[in-house]
């Protein structure tokens, strides 16, 4: 087996048909295999994902609730993968066409990838403006502070032998396990490389609550990678600068709530700010 492409699944009703629906299109010339590792649904998603064992080849089905997370879920599907190269994607985005045949192309070449993503096909229009989406022209930039590019959890391919390696995703990180994934997979050396040719339609989040949720955790995990990588080269961050900030997101607040345009952007960085607070507090680090 060439690939196995390892879906990660949690109460994903609602949108795993269209992205199960998107591999039964795919095609590629070697062999590859398709794993969905569910993680404790309680939905109907095991049914429906039933439903197209005869549709896609090679597609199993097989638990993976010994722990809740995507990471937990992404390793025990790499562990039971037969495919030289593993393919991750998650169960709310859709795979465009070709985007196995490009990825798994790509690992001929390359030991570490990324693919493009896009958030127009399926996310509200004001979710985009608010976010954006970093990965649509190549790998995301680490801006703050200045570190490694990173790419999301839902469109990496790497050979098994490096993930097995690197003893895979930190189970312990309920968010931004990806992003700790490809920094310890660059820290041993191996190159993280953008693929253009192979596209995800990925969603964002669909309203201001889950957004804002979102955001916070993400702030609060973005402490725990600063506090965790400042031994292993990543810059220290300045008091004055981290207070700087939060005084210009505060300041900014009167005239962005009342601007319907600004208001869902200016929510997300506050979460952000909040959650790098709730970080700053809990791991002893200032990282604001």
């Amino acid at each position: 087996m060439k690939a196995s492409v390892v879906i990660p699944c949690y109460n994903a009703e609602k949108t795993l048909p269209e992205q199960l629906e998107a591999f039964s299109r795919q095609h590629w010339s070697e062999s590859w295999e398709i794993i969905l590792a569910d993680n404790g649904s309680t939905d109907n998603s095991l049914h429906l994902a039933e439903q197209y064992l005869s549709k896609i080849p090679n597609f199993r089905i097989i638990e993976a609730n010994r722990i809740k997370g995507p990471a937990h879920a992404r390793n025990s599907g790499a562990a039971v993968a037969e495919g030289e190269s593993l393919l991750f994607c998650d169960a709310d985005d859709e795979v465009a066409l070709g985007w196995v045949a490009a990825m798994g192309n790509a690992l001929k070449q390359q030991d570490f990838v990324a693919c493009r993503m896009e958030p127009f096909k399926l996310s509200l229009s004001w979710a985009v403006e608010a976010r954006r989406c970093p990965q649509q022209d190549g790998l995301e930039p680490y801006k703050y502070p200045p570190y490694l590019p990173h790419a999301g959890g839902g469109g990496l391919g790497i050979k098994r032998s490096i993930h097995e390696s690197v003893g895979g995703f930190d189970e312990n990180m309920p968010l931004l396990e990806d992003t700790d994934y490809c920094w310890r997979v660059q820290l041993l050396g191996t190159k993280l490389v953008f693929v253009p040719d192979a596209l995800i339609h990925i969603r964002l989040r669909g309203s201001t609550r889950t957004m804002f949720r979102q955001s916070r955790l993400w702030g609060e995990y973005n402490v725990y990678l600063y506090k965790k990588y400042r031994p292993h080269g990543m810059p220290d961050l300045s008091a004055k600068e981290g207070l700087r900030r939060t005084w210009k997101l505060l300041r900014q607040m009167p005239y962005c709530l009342r601007n319907s345009t600004k208001r869902q952007g200016w929510l997300r960085r506050f979460a952000w700010q909040y959650g790098r607070t709730i970080g700053s507090i809990k791991y002893g680090v200032f990282a604001l």
